[in-house]
């Protein structure tokens, strides 16, 4: 037991406390009364619901300045059962190259190693706050990577090592990329993200962006294992073309859809992409100012070329913290995230189960800096009162 001063409430809170990294905080001002228009009851292929479908395409599309020639769909299972979809239909016809940095990434991983049993499959692997050294990557392999480290806090900044005549398909995870960073569309071929990231929409539903060289494989090659029906683009031998304009592989929630609507009509009212980049920006600017000089917290990712500016990811550095053992560090963190959670200033705030233990605050477009700057405070009147208990 260590003997401090008292430590002294901040005076104010965040007027909107959800930090959790997913589903993610909704947009400002949201209401119940935005979903209002949503066809419930109504089946998902009738005109007017259909047209909702297409509607989120093809506003995702104009929002992110996807390319002209790719597809874009609306597919099950959130952004995990869109890159599932990709890794069962299309791997196998080259070697692999995984890229595992974080929890998903490892996940990703694993299915590659363990499920698909590839053959030809190489693991890339760094630890958290850590990218893999992209100089080891063989693109004449396919290559399956996370944009953002949803659980590290961890980006790639550009995608500057990727070559443009590559040989592989580049598979870009970017769930909490998208719409809060530069996707190098040119240098990818598949991207994934879902709702209920950046623009704070509800889980359950992916999307799926296909370049024409990922378009290409689906058409030209067969795994050898079979397709459930929810990972199928194809059909005789011909790309399923309804997917890409909201003939969805299953029925979607058409309140889900609305709620997707009204995010993306918030994002085209706040600047569409340069907004949404902006708004996240200044959230980890915000931050950063903070950490600089503070004996408390650092960034997970040390270098700051790569820190996310949505999922981003702290280290508890006070000399009390780092002189526990392992367990102790674990228990003591989760006291701290406890602790913004019981004063109401920082809801699902802990580090991801599988990181190294710290705090994990979303950062993406939806979160006001105004409330980014309430909550910092109270992380450091956290860290103080947990200090007394060990």
């Amino acid at each position: 037991m260590v003997n401090v001063a008292a430590p002294v409430k901040p005076a104010r809170t965040p007027q909107n406390p959800n930090f959790s990294s997913g589903p993610c905080a909704k947009r400002p001002g949201f209401t119940l009364a935005a979903l209002e228009g949503a066809m419930l009851g109504r089946s998902h292929r009738a005109k007017e619901p259909k047209a909702k479908l297409a509607e989120v395409i093809t506003l995702s599309r104009d929002i992110l300045g996807l390319p002209a020639d790719w597809r874009l769909g609306i597919v099950p299972a959130s952004d995990t059962g869109a890159v599932e979809m990709v890794l069962w239909s299309m791997l196998g016809a080259r070697p692999v190259d995984v890229l595992a940095h974080e929890s998903f990434s490892e996940a990703w991983a694993t299915d590659v190693i363990k499920q698909l049993k590839l053959p030809d499959a190489r693991v890339l692997s760094a630890p958290y706050g850590k990218l893999p050294d992209v100089t080891q990557i063989d693109f004449s392999h396919d290559v399956v990577l996370a944009w953002n480290g949803t659980t590290s806090g961890v980006r790639f900044p550009n995608g500057d090592f990727i070559p443009a005549d590559r040989e592989g398909l580049v598979i870009a995870d970017s769930t909490s990329a998208a719409f809060a960073m530069e996707l190098p569309f040119d240098k990818l071929d598949v991207v994934t993200w879902s709702w209920q990231k950046v623009l704070g929409g509800e889980a359950a539903h992916g999307m799926l962006a296909l370049s024409p060289r990922a378009v290409e494989r689906l058409l030209t090659y067969k795994p050898a294992w079979p397709l459930p029906k929810i990972f199928r683009m194809t059909s005789g031998g011909k790309l399923t073309e309804g997917l890409f304009v909201g003939e969805t592989i299953n029925t979607p929630s058409m309140l889900a859809v609305e709620d997707a609507l009204d995010g993306l009509r918030w994002a085209q009212s706040v600047g569409g992409l340069k907004g949404l980049i902006a708004r996240s920006e200044a959230n980890l600017a915000a931050m950063a100012k903070w950490v600089e000089g503070n004996p408390r917290v650092e960034f997970l990712a040390a270098d700051p070329a790569t820190r996310s500016c949505t999922s981003i990811c702290l280290s508890i550095t006070a000399p009390w913290f780092t002189a526990l053992p392992a367990e102790a560090q674990q228990k003591a963190a989760k006291a701290v995230a406890g602790i913004l959670e019981k004063n109401g200033a920082g809801l699902d705030a802990a580090a991801y189960r599988d990181a190294p233990p710290g705090l994990r605050i979303w950062g993406g477009a939806t979160i006001e800096t105004s409330d980014i700057a309430a909550l910092l405070p109270w992380i450091d009147y956290a860290i103080d009162v947990v200090q007394a208990d060990f």
